[in-house]
């Protein structure tokens, strides 16, 4: 159904993504919403396109360890972790490994809001049509979390847009949503680099540099 198999690069995949935005395009009440570090690239092409503001929403996934890229949940800013019973239950992990993994990914949280949101006023989405998007979806508990979260301050409207996701994915972020919009979504899923030629890691400096950017173009 999709006429290309792989994108180059999230910019590539941020551009593809806002032309099935584009009715949202100059909406008065729209933000675009990227989840760091790999959805503001995306974020930043969609916002662009759409001439809406761009601002990121902190969210981390927790991965089992020794097998990070493994997600057994998610915790987003100022919310309680949610997780994966599936995985859980699979591997009989500690409460003190799980609690170790949620304390550190909570410090990281921190820094990344102190680091991206810098002089930045705290989000007020109350009311607002949220375009939220990332750069992809394996399990989607890292969406799930954003999703439950951003839900707290009630929205008008959640939009979800991923360039790539797997079906279980989406099936568990779609109640979350009023609307998602997916480009690629493949039987065999694998892991979400395998659908980039280039998917090398966005650096915290590229998240700065896009955000500054973003306001720049909308002031």
């Amino acid at each position: 159904m999709q006429e290309f198999t792989r994108f180059r690069n999230r910019v590539e995949a941020g551009r593809l993504l806002a032309k099935r935005l584009m009715a949202y395009q100059n909406h008065p009440n729209a933000l675009v919403l990227a989840l760091p570090r790999g959805g503001v690239p995306v974020g930043f092409e969609v916002a662009k396109a759409l001439q809406l503001p761009l601002d990121v929403f902190l969210v981390r996934k927790l991965g089992v360890p020794g097998h990070e890229e493994l997600a057994m949940g998610a915790i987003a800013s100022n919310s309680e972790p949610i997780f994966q019973p599936n995985i859980l239950r699979q591997l009989d992990l500690p409460i003190s490994t799980i609690e170790q993994v949620v304390s550190r990914q909570q410090l990281e949280l921190q820094r990344r809001e102190n680091l991206f949101r810098a002089d930045r006023p705290p989000l007020d989405l109350a009311g607002k049509d949220l375009i939220v998007v990332d750069d992809g979806l394996a399990t989607g508990s890292t969406m799930l979390a954003a999703l439950q979260a951003i839900r707290q301050q009630i929205p008008a409207r959640i939009i979800t847009a991923i360039p790539v996701a797997s079906k279980d994915a989406l099936k568990l972020i779609s109640y979350l949503s009023d609307e998602v919009i997916c480009l690629l979504s493949p039987e065999m899923f694998y892991s979400v680099g395998i659908w980039y030629e280039d998917f090398q890691q966005t650096e915290d400096r590229e998240v700065i540099d896009l955000l500054q950017k973003a306001k720049q173009i909308h002031e």
